[in-house]
């Protein structure tokens, strides 16, 4: 007889794993369903974001904004290295041990919450029995009276640019975060968010990228104003960021990857070292679950669910990456948590209008809410407040002072609609937007609330001081 649960949740990334402990702290019998072997060939918890996404690439970009700054941006402080060496190796160890210590810290949680870890690959059959399928083929089946689905997400592939990543040359993430050497050209396909991450890695480290976008807007999913500024930003940094260019073929020759493409003054070729294919994810819900189970799914191979995460079948549940909304962790997690709370007869709830988003470039760019073209084409009455990071004292002391904050009220209520940011932490600051906004703060209520000095997040004052015209230090126009 099968083994029963309260919940199996199947998946053990940031979605999923997040659930598994929220259902255990509430008393639910709970396992979890994962089967990432990791890269010492060891099975792991955490998902694509633990072990090859989210920690090892801002390690990365932690490490490479480091000997950038020594390298090329120091002296202004009035120091003078007189060389300055790469270790990758040493890099790269550091970023594989930070993977391990959080990934091994997600076992820890669980035999503290006990959640029993199911090793292999779980597949939702009918009737909320699960099939776990483990490494070496054998298979057991295990039931419960409620299924959590949080399998994630997984590069989208293209036909002109095969992704090999053990041979090393057309590599996805994955391999861009594994090379062993500092390519001297790295062409990247795509300048989305992991594009621009990783290829400003191995910019930091000395490869000259060049990233090739299908589309003509950069940024297309962030304010427009805040995406010029960016753009202009980073090819001063040293990106070749080409827009609506599209690669048609590759080919691999002895001197690296042959990648042909087409813009708007025709057909072109050019020859790089590497090349990152990284034009978006796709929902990992290939053999998910059998045929009889009658789970639903739309046509570009997400989970239906509601508002509150549930799908077509009674008892059984998706989050993160496999359903609706922004492919980001943090809003896995916290589906993760609302599903969890309400399966205990708790309120879980998520507010999807208060999701923060950031790139963690160099500078770093943050958003949450509504963009000013979504308020023109909602038309959504609203005031503009604007503050650069060129004014503020902490961002100078900084040495970087590029930048602005940018936030959007309502024109008649002033509630808070949105809050964009580009420059520095800000990761950090567009946290306090995110607050107020999950408390329906309004501009004035930012206003009116004492910032310290000196610190960067004066810029968020000004900004909302901005939004009335009332901005201290810079002139209101």
């Amino acid at each position: 007889m099968a083994k029963t649960y309260d919940v199996i949740v199947i998946g053990g990334g940031p979605a999923g794993y997040v659930a598994a402990i929220r259902c255990a702290q509430l008393g639910l019998e709970t396992a979890c369903v994962e089967k990432w072997i990791n890269f010492k060939n060891e099975p792991a918890l955490g998902g694509t974001c633990l072990n090859v996404g989210c920690i090892p690439s801002k390690t990365l970009l932690e490490s490479s904004e480091h000997y950038h700054l020594i390298k090329k941006g120091i002296n202004s402080h009035g120091i003078h290295v007189d060389s300055v060496s790469l270790d990758l190796d040493k890099m790269m160890a550091r970023k594989e041990d930070i993977v391990m210590q959080l990934t091994g810290g997600i076992g820890a949680l669980f035999k503290a919450n006990g959640v029993e870890w199911l090793k292999g690959h779980g597949k939702l059959l009918a009737d909320r029995q699960v099939e776990v399928t483990a490494r070496d083929g054998s298979t057991e089946v295990v039931s419960a009276d409620q299924v959590i689905i949080a399998t994630g997400s997984q590069p989208i592939d293209i036909s002109a640019a095969p992704v090999d990543n053990a041979e090393g040359l057309i590599v996805d993430s994955t391999g861009a975060l594994d090379f062993r050497q500092v390519p001297k050209t790295l062409g990247v396909i795509g300048a989305g968010v992991i594009g621009l991450e990783l290829g400003s890695v191995w910019n930091r480290l000395g490869s000259k990228v060049i990233m090739l976008e299908a589309v003509e807007d950069f940024l297309a999913l962030a304010d427009q104003q805040i995406a010029r500024d960016a753009l202009r930003q980073f090819k001063k940094e040293g990106l070749d960021i080409r827009m609506a260019t599209r690669v048609t073929a590759t080919r691999k020759t002895a001197d690296g990857v042959v990648v042909s493409f087409k813009d708007t003054s025709g057909d072109h070729e050019m020859t790089v070292d590497k090349l990152l294919v990284s034009v978006g994810r796709r929902p990992n819900t290939d053999n998910v679950a059998a045929l009889e189970s009658g789970l639903l799914f739309d046509e570009r191979g997400y989970i239906h669910v509601d508002d509150d995460c549930r799908t077509n079948l009674p008892g059984v549940y998706a989050i993160g990456d496999v359903v609706r909304g922004p492919m980001l962790a943090h809003k896995g997690s916290e589906e993760g948590v609302m599903v969890a709370e309400n399966i205990a007869g708790q309120h879980g709830h998520l507010n999807y209008d208060a999701i923060p988003w950031v790139i963690y470039t160099n500078p770093e760019i943050a958003w949450v809410g509504k963009t000013e073209q979504a308020l023109k084409a909602e038309g959504i009455p609203y005031k503009i407040g604007t503050f650069p990071f060129a004014a503020n004292g902490r961002a100078k002391a900084m040495e970087a002072a590029s930048g602005m904050v940018k936030m959007l009220a309502h024109a008649e209520t002033d509630l808070l609609l949105g809050c964009h940011i580009i420059g520095p932490f800000a990761s950090e600051l567009v946290q306090e937007a995110v607050l107020a906004m999950e408390f329906h703060a309004s501009s004035e209520d930012l206003a009116r609330t004492i910032h310290g000095h000196p610190t960067l997040y004066e810029a968020m004052h000004e900004a909302a001081l901005a939004v009335h015209g009332r901005a201290l230090h810079k002139i209101n126009t």
